[in-house]
């Protein structure tokens, strides 16, 4: 006889909401872009895998269990942009700020953004670029290590924060005004550096490479990126794959300052 009422305990509900909390996060992560009908194909695929066992349809079951039994290392190989944009997420939201602080600590990791007198000069470039509408893009990060590799496909600077510096680097026609230039602490680490491209089908008609290339790097990484719009001069950040847009140099200042001493 079967009983009247389910068991359910404390540690079930805990189940359940991790799993509704998982599958919201990955939901968000793949959203509007072309990883969202792949997902949707391999849950249509194992429905259809379960309906066939269920119908005992051994042919089919076999066949599709093959296919099962490869799922996890497939599911890898298809959402690996996915997969590190969950895991970064999962590092920069969920593990408390001290114990970031105390990691970064033990692993020898700036927790500096950007020294306090070099943000008026980032700020001041972009605006005084932004009524000239000269196209920039600039990273700014924590570890030059965690973007090395972006880092190696621009021209090394390392040279200290300036406006004017700045302002020439992304003048149009001169030699390394394509791509983004990379600030690390006190310093312009490199200029010319190619990022990676968003995947997003649903960002703004407006939005060009350099848009495109911010939103790829702020989704992999844990960068805050500045663009400046060559068509609309409009000013915008992109962080955890969001973009929000910067209408004054105090904004730029109270955004950075912000970002003092997160990870």
């Amino acid at each position: 006889m079967m009983p009247l009422f389910i068991s359910f305990q404390f540690v079930d509900f805990v189940d359940i909401f991790l799993v509704a909390l998982l599958m919201y996060e990955i939901y968000k992560l793949i959203r509007g872009t072309a990883g969202m009908n792949v997902f949707l194909g391999i849950i249509a695929f194992y429905v259809i895998w379960l309906v066939v066992r269920a119908l005992h349809m051994e042919m089919l079951t076999r066949i599709f269990g093959q296919f099962i039994s490869i799922g996890g290392l497939a599911l890898v190989i298809l959402f690996q942009t996915e997969i590190r944009r969950f895991l970064t997420m999962v590092g920069n939201r969920y593990l408390r700020s001290q114990g970031r602080k105390r990691l970064a600590k033990f692993l020898n990791v700036s927790q500096e953004l950007v020294p306090t007198d070099a943000i008026p000069e980032i700020s001041n470039a972009l605006f005084t670029m932004a009524e000239s509408k000269t196209g920039a893009l600039i990273v700014i990060a924590k570890n030059k290590e965690t973007i090395l590799s972006h880092i190696q496909t621009g021209e090394l600077i390392e040279s200290r924060i300036s406006s004017a510096l700045l302002q020439n680097i992304f003048y149009k026609n001169t030699p390394l005004h394509d791509g983004a230039v990379v600030i690390v602490g006190r310093k312009i680490i490199a200029a010319k550096c190619m990022l990676p491209m968003s995947k997003k089908l649903d960002l703004p008609l407006g939005f060009g490479m350099r848009h495109r290339s911010a939103m790829g790097m702020s989704e992999e990484t844990d960068t805050l990126t500045l663009v400046v719009s060559e068509q609309t001069g409009d000013v915008s950040y992109f962080l955890h794959g969001e973009y929000f847009k910067l209408t004054s140099p105090e904004q730029v200042e109270t955004l950075i300052k912000q970002r003092q001493g997160t990870l």
